[in-house]
Order: C-alpha cells, then structure tokens, then sequence
C-alpha cells in the first residue's frame, strides 16, 4: 500500500498500521522518535519494524496497491508531514503494508508500552453511576473496540458447528451451553476496557475460509448504546443487539450485558435464544485487577422447549472454588436429561442422568468433554493477554469499509504504543462525533412542523427500541429496525446488503467519523 497526497484541510495521524519504511528528513522529527523509543523502552525484536507516527492531510489521503518495485522508487514527496508544537517539517516518505486476501495472517501485534495510571484516581467520583459514560484515556484500554472482542465470541464457533450435525437435542443443547460458556474464556486476564464505538462505526471479519463464518457489527446507536451483529456460519445464523450497563460497588466494578443472542440452525429451524450473565471487575483501589462471572443464565429451544440452567457461581478462594460453571438441561417437561460442568477458563464437561433419588440428588454417567480452553501464547502478557484471534481482528485488510474499526486512528496509535497522540486523537474523533449529532438535532428542529413535538423526542434519548428506534435522526447503514419474534420488542436486524455493497466497493451510504 502506498499513501498519495491529495487537497486536505487539517492534518491528521494516518491510521494504517504494520510494516512501515520511513525516511525522516527532520532534525527534530529524529529527536522526537528517539525520545520516544527511548522512553517507551521498545525491545529488540520489534527494532526492525519502525512502528512510527505520520501525518497526512486530514481526509486527503488515498491508499493503492504496490507492486515491489514501487516500494523501492516511492518519492519523498508523496507524504507532507504536519507539525509537532504547530512548526512545519519537510515531507518525508512511508510505505505501509496491508495484508492481502493470499497473505497469513499476523501472530501478534506490539508490546504494550510501560505506561501506568491510577483507575480509582478518574472513577472515585462515580460511585454509583453508570460508568460507560465516564470519558477514560485509551491508558485504560485495550487495542481493539467493543465491535472487534464480540467478535471474539466465535473463537470457539465449532461448538456451534457440532451442534448442528447432532439430532440428538439435548446433546445440541449442551454443545450450545458449552459455547455460551467459551466466550468468556478470553476476558480471564483481560482487564483493558474496549473502545467505545462511535455511531455508525463497523466492523468486519470474514474468516469462512478457515473458521467457517463471517461476521459484520454496527454501531447502531449512542444514545443509548447499541451494537447490531449478524454473523453468518455454514450451518447456523446468529444474530444480537448488544449493549451494556455498569456501576460501581466499593473495590469493583459489575459489567451487565443487555440484549438477547439469536442462534438458529436454518436446516432444521431450531431456534435459540440466551442472555448474558454480570462480569465482575474486581480490586478497582487496590491490588491486582482480576474478572469473575456471577449469575445466572437460561438457554431457550422456542423450536422444541428445552431449556439449559447455568449457574456461574462467584469465586471464593477461601473454599478454593473459582470460576465454576454448573448447569442443568431440562425436556419440554421439566425433566432433567443432562448436567454440565467446569469452569469458565478451562473447559466444560457433561454428564447424562442415570437415575434421581427421592431427595432429588442425581446419579450421574460418565464426563464426556465438550470444550477444551485453547491458551494464549506464552508471552502474551506483553501484549494485553491477547488470543491468536485477538491479535489478528484489528489487522488492517484491503477493501474494508471505511467506517471499520481498523481505520480508527485513536486505536491504531494506541496499538503502536502511542498513548500520548491517540489520546489527543480519541478526543478529536469523540468532538467530531458530537458536532454531528448536533447538526441532526438541528436538522430535525428545521424541519419539525411542531417545535415542542421535536422538544420532547430529541431531549430524552429513549432507553430502548420501542418508541423510534434508536438514535434521533440517524439511520444505520446494515442493520434495519424490525420486531423481535420472541420478546416482541423493536431491535436491529441485518438488511442483507453489507457484503454485495463491498464486492462493489460502494461505500456511498458510510458516513464521515473518523
């Protein structure tokens, strides 16, 4: 890939990442690198990559492919780097590289640089609020936004593969169960916060190749949050409309997910429905941050009524019990058939009834294993305790939209180990973001036939999808508002048209957000 100079305004940190040639011509762009790798304390085996900060010309800029001899003759005038403290530099030249359809995909990504900063010094004054709306630096976060890790809930998908090649249901129900447990799997020692989408970002991943899916999320809404997903297997659909909740309580902090996740097996018609339990944050003032799962959870067959209980019980180190998963498969009749068992991190077994006593104990058949904990690299603490699949969802790809997550300049600055620069990018990108709303609400007000009408729908963000759908004003780009046959409540359905829109390259409806 190669970036070309066009007519642009303001500059802007140019997102795209991995290996990058640079020729910095300079002063004092060279002693402000060296200070940079000096103090972030970069280590050897990333030397040869410069994982370096450049300006383009802020919506000016187009990217092509590059043939080898290409890269060899790039001029130094392709680029025209911007100013540090508001001073010109001379252009300099980069070349940066962009993995392509016939590529492997990368195996980690840089070590997070040694930078630290108080938690309980930017949340002590929201005790007891919803912390999703507490503006945190990127210092807190992950490299990955809130669309990319529910990606991460298909890294253990062939769980749904095999569920769809039993007949047996109760069997399937416990292939189900064991993969509504792995997606918790990764969050064991991840204690970074995603980023926060902006309204209208997207993010895809198209791994049917190799995992047999493919996945599109939108940003559907920011007041309140949603996020729509729809991903596609070979044998399944699953869809959901996400979104959070959190507060405070003393030295933690409690997650609550909001939403119901579809699962249906379009062959047979099965169709099943589950909603997430609580995540727990814990030691927010002091000690070691570790996460726990707490609560309980209902796996629902609307197709034949068998219903999966799970029990995620709260971990207690004084009885020596952590992260322990206990769950029940009942027949349409409230029979119990099968028990499930293990824990969230490592693996899940399950158990056939044979026989229950008067006092309702049960007699139970031999452990078959249902999922196995793939682990994380060993130096993957380096890098935010990420996974394989982890590493590779913000790896830039050709003929992404350009409202995608990997085209995020906070994150991708961030992901490079400039915290400094993505901070300053996150609050650009966030100011960018709430002038437009006002210049919906704006538009809605010239164009309302009744003022105090538009007063009382724009002032009070609904709290969920039954009055108009969402955001005031905006309309989403993939996913469309339409009536959820279980729950009877408005949400967002995927319209059909994400991925013949990208093998046309039309991108016209996406909007400007970054």
């Amino acid at each position: 890939m190669h970036l070309q100079k066009d007519d642009g305004t303001a500059p802007l940190p140019f997102p795209y990442h991995q290996q990058l040639s640079v020729k910095v011509r300079s002063k004092r762009m060279r002693r402000f690198l060296c200070c940079c790798c000096c103090r972030r304390r970069r280590k050897k085996d990333q030397d040869d990559t410069a994982l370096l900060r450049s300006y383009s010309e802020r919506g000016g800029f187009t990217v092509r492919n590059q043939s080898a001899n290409d890269m060899e003759s790039t001029s130094e005038n392709d680029v025209s780097a911007d100013c540090f403290g508001g001073e010109q530099f001379d252009p300099f030249s980069i070349t940066v590289m962009v993995r392509s359809l016939n590529q492997s995909r990368r195996i980690r990504i840089p070590n997070r640089p040694d930078v630290s900063m108080s938690l309980w010094s930017l949340i002590k004054n929201a005790i007891g609020k919803d912390l999703t709306k507490l503006p945190l630096p990127v210092n807190f976060n992950e490299p990955l936004s809130m669309l990319q890790r529910l990606n991460e809930d298909y890294e253990y998908s062939a769980l749904i593969d095999k569920a769809a090649d039993t007949s047996d249901p109760f069997e399937q129900m416990a292939y189900i169960a064991a993969y509504t447990v792995s997606s918790y799997a990764t969050s064991a020692l991840r204690t970074g916060k995603p980023f926060n989408p902006l309204l209208g970002e997207t993010f895809e991943s198209d791994r049917i190749e190799d995992l047999g899916w493919r996945c599109i999320s939108e940003q559907v809404s920011h007041h309140p949050p949603l996020v729509a997903q729809h991903c596609q297997g070979r044998k399944w659909v699953c869809w959901q409309q996400f979104s959070m909740s959190s507060r405070f309580r003393g030295n933690s902090i409690e997650i609550t997910p909001l939403g119901l996740a579809h699962l249906l097996f379009p062959k047979t018609g099965t169709h099943y429905t589950w909603r997430k339990v609580p995540s727990i944050v814990h030691n927010i003032m002091f000690g070691k941050l570790w996460i726990d799962q707490e609560g309980e959870m209902d796996i629902y067959n609307h197709s034949t009524g068998e219903i999966c209980h799970i029990k995620y019980n709260p971990s207690s180190f004084f009885k020596g019990e952590a992260k322990r998963v206990e769950g029940t498969i009942y027949d349409s009749v409230k029979q119990p058939k099968l028990c499930i068992a293990g824990t969230w991190d490592s693996k899940i077994e399950s158990f056939e009834i044979l026989k229950i006593d008067s006092k309702g104990s049960f007699t139970l058949g031999p452990a078959k294993l249902l999922w196995s904990r793939v682990m994380p690299p060993s130096d993957s603490d380096k890098y935010y305790n990420f996974t394989l699949l982890a590493c590779q969802l913000n790896e830039m790809e050709e003929g992404v939209a350009p409202t995608d997550s990997r085209n995020r300049p906070d994150q991708r600055l961030m992901e490079n180990g400039y915290f400094d620069e993505a901070n300053l990018e996150k609050l650009r990108i966030e100011e960018k973001q709430r002038t437009a709303r006002k210049i919906r609400l704006q538009n809605m007000t010239n164009s309302s036939k009744s003022k105090s009408t538009l007063v009382t729908a724009v002032s009070k963000p609904p709290d969920d999808l039954d009055d108009d759908g969402g955001e005031p004003g905006y309309k989403p780009a993939w996913f469309s508002v339409a009536k959820d046959q279980v729950t009877g409540k408005n949400m967002h359905i995927y319209n059909g048209e994400y991925w013949e829109c990208k093998n046309k390259s039309d991108w016209s409806r996406c909007p400007d957000i970054f």
